[in-house]
């Protein structure tokens, strides 16, 4: 009877022992999914700013920027290829109206040099004796200044066509400059707006006041913001 009853206490605490380890592993099992689950539904940190995300400068770049040195390239070869480069196609009819205006300044000067030159030529011979009034040479002096400076009442005068001659002359060099000074200014303004093309000059940026908060203090108030993109 003895042997029995032990039989028995030992199959009993036999059987306790392994129901515990049992229990134990389940719990362990348990407690290894719900961290699993927590890792695998984790949110990893992500970068905001597009300049970390993206690495290719062709891609970074504002579609509508422009390069400078080929506006200024256009701009010196045919004036106001620059401005139509930079989409300013207004600006190609000031450009050709300003180097319009010296260069037919320029003409104009180039044209009455040209002919005072010939009449001083033609009144110099005369009044020594090498030409005559009524020459074929004489015939081709310009009719204005035969009236003036060869049928006057004071006769043939040719050292005030002389003097008519170099202003004429000066007045086209200025008239060079002028030009040239244009055609410079037309390559420098399209350089200068190519340069600007990528700066933003929309309505957003503006100064206003708004509410804030200060982190660092952890209070809100009003905050002055300059925007500027």
């Amino acid at each position: 009877m003895r042997f029995f009853t032990k039989l028995f206490f030992a199959a009993f605490f036999g059987w306790l022992m392994y129901a515990n380890e049992a229990q134990a592993q389940e719990v362990d099992t348990a407690l290894a999914k719900q961290i699993l689950a927590t890792q695998d539904t984790t949110v990893k940190p992500t970068i905001s700013n597009p300049a970390f995300e993206e690495t290719d400068s062709s891609k970074l770049r504002d579609p509508n920027a422009r390069i400078p040195r080929v506006a200024a390239l256009r701009s010196a070869i045919i004036p106001g290829w620059g401005q139509i480069y930079n989409r300013k196609i207004w600006k190609v009819p000031i450009i050709y109206a300003a180097l319009g205006v010296t260069g037919g300044i320029f003409i104009n000067n180039l044209t009455w040099y040209k002919r005072t030159k010939y009449a001083y030529t033609v009144a110099y011979n005369i009044t020594q004796g090498k030409d005559e009034i009524g020459s074929d040479s004489y015939n081709k002096v310009n009719d204005d200044l035969k009236r003036v400076f060869f049928e006057g009442s004071q006769g043939v005068q040719p050292e005030y066509l002389r003097t008519n001659r170099d202003y004429f002359r000066k007045n086209l060099d200025y008239a060079a400059i002028y030009f040239v000074i244009a055609w410079a200014l037309n390559v420098v303004e399209a350089t200068v707006d190519a340069h600007l093309s990528s700066f933003d000059v929309s309505p957003d940026l503006s100064f206003k006041m708004q509410p804030g908060y200060s982190q660092l203090a952890g209070t809100a108030g009003v905050s002055f913001v300059l925007q500027i993109k």
